[in-house]
């Protein structure tokens, strides 16, 4: 049960971001060209685990992203909310998907499940 509303929430936010950026009217192939770029931090496993997990966990937590975002409005700068927002839904994306936060013992290994 928790498993589904971890899908759920990864809907959600999912759902609220698509929304937003359809508000905002910004370019939807910006949106597909930067969807996945947040996987790029699966480049430091290269190093080893501890340290992919770490990099890779900050980049799939809804708290930087999200952070973004309310700087963007504070700041009142489109390119940061844009980017803000693509990356809040792609961490939605990946938890709507199944994939978690990444423990340190194996790159398999996630808060929702082992890959």
């Amino acid at each position: 049960m928790v498993k589904k509303f971890l899908h759920i929430e990864g809907l959600m936010a999912l759902l609220a971001v698509l929304y937003i950026y359809s508000l905002y009217e910004f370019s939807w192939w910006i949106f597909l060209l930067l969807i996945l770029s947040p996987d790029v931090s699966m480049l430091a496993y290269l190093i080893n685990d501890r340290i992919g997990a770490k990099v890779y966990n900050l980049f799939h937590t809804y708290i930087l992203s999200i952070f973004m975002i309310l700087l963007a409005i504070f700041l009142k700068l489109d390119a940061m909310m844009m980017i803000g927002l693509i990356w809040t839904a792609h961490i939605g994306m990946d938890r709507l998907f199944g994939y978690g936060l990444k423990y340190t013992s194996s790159f398999k290994a996630t808060h929702m499940q082992r890959l």
